[in-house]
């Protein structure tokens, strides 16, 4: 899924709590007496006035990151069929993998990879951008109710340029008393998912009956964030609303979760602090101010938006100041086969996609100032 705010800020992301004290949220956080952050989320129209809305806890300034963890949308339960449904053309991602998590509906996914795949309740969608790749998601027609998330991880340095791919996998529930999970990433409760990840991470939905609890062991070393999708949990004895997003740093060999007087569906991620100086800015992850202007140039000059940048394969066929067409010609494309950017990126960076589609969204401008890596 894109980020489609129309003025994205640079998102400076580290590890560790950022505000202390205890009692009520400061800047969009509360520490609990336990250690235990709670994050609450704000509203992000997904397109243009009619969207629907998702709730996003990560990144935001208090926090940009639990461990690789770098995004955390979550929509719904959307009746799509009275309003508007989920239509996110395409889009490009670098440096990062998206997640998508349904509870309900189902969402079409089509890539510049090559891959098409209908994304179900209960089953990971799990997509590498790599180096460098697009893609569009929409609800699928028979969707009359909406619910899931959608997350992303950073990769570190010697993954980020890894070849584009989709990975797909349907958990098996772990049950206990008054509790199931559904481990889709890393290893919880004794299930582990096959899908694998460039560093340790964590990714399971949790469903606890009323008055139910959990106790989870967890390696020391990593972080996690637990987010109560519906229904009001206690983390570590501190009170977590649905929606907000309840994170334990680092140190922690066992974390408690008990529902309260409702059904708790609820998304546990986690894993190895990234460690990394990284910016993150719109669909983007980078390691500089360049890295993302020269992504965003790639994608806008790649999509007809805008003239190809200087060390574009384009620009040393086109005219000055000539823009593309959409899509590519393909005798533009075949002549430009096997051809790079001068720093080495494949072009196209962004891939091909089938004709007929609906346009690409254009990036947003980049920022007045510089982008500084920070973590």
């Amino acid at each position: 899924m894109s980020n489609v705010e129309r003025a994205p800020q640079e998102r400076v992301c580290v590890n560790g709590p950022q505000v202390g004290g205890t009692g009520g949220l400061r800047d969009g956080v509360a520490v609990a007496d336990s250690g235990v952050e709670i994050l609450e989320p704000r509203e992000v129209p997904l397109g243009g006035p009619r969207a629907m809305t998702v709730r996003r806890t990560l990144p935001q300034r208090a926090r940009s990151l639990v461990g690789a963890w770098c995004f955390l949308d979550f929509y719904g339960p959307d009746d799509v069929s009275a309003s508007t449904p989920m239509r996110v053309p395409r889009h490009p991602h670098t440096g990062l993998a998206t997640v998508s998590w349904l509870f309900s509906g189902r969402i079409d996914h089509l890539d510049s990879a090559g891959h098409w795949a209908t994304v179900r309740p209960g089953e990971l969608a799990l997509m590498n951008a790599g180096r460098g790749i697009s893609h569009s998601e929409y609800s699928t027609e028979d969707t009359t109710v909406l619910h899931g998330a959608q997350l992303w991880f950073a990769f570190p340095q010697d993954h980020r340029f890894s070849e584009p791919s989709l990975a797909a996998y349907r958990p098996e529930a772990v049950t206990g008393r008054g509790w199931e999970a559904r481990v889709f990433l890393g290893e919880l409760l004794g299930s582990r998912s096959p899908v694998p990840t460039p560093l340790p991470l964590t990714g399971a939905e949790l469903r606890l009956e009323p008055g139910a609890s959990l106790e989870l062991t967890i390696p020391a070393d990593h972080e996690h964030g637990l987010l109560p999708v519906s229904g009001r949990v206690r983390v570590d004895g501190a009170d977590v609303p649905a929606d907000h997003l309840a994170v334990a740093d680092v140190g922690r060999t066992a974390l408690r979760i008990d529902a309260g007087e409702e059904p708790v569906v609820a998304l546990l991620l986690g894993g190895l602090p990234l460690g990394e100086r990284i910016v993150m800015w719109w669909n983007f992850v980078g390691r500089s101010h360049e890295d993302i202007a020269a992504y965003r140039a790639a994608y806008q000059s790649e999509m007809g938006f805008e003239p190809p940048p200087a060390g574009s394969p384009l620009h040393r066929r086109l005219p000055e100041g000539e823009s593309l067409g959409v899509p590519l010609s393909g005798e533009l494309r075949d002549a430009l086969a096997g051809e790079t950017y001068d720093d080495g990126r494949p072009f196209p960076q962004f891939g091909d996609f089938p004709p007929h589609t609906e346009p690409p969204l254009p990036a947003p401008a980049l920022p007045t100032t510089r982008m500084k890596p920070r973590g």
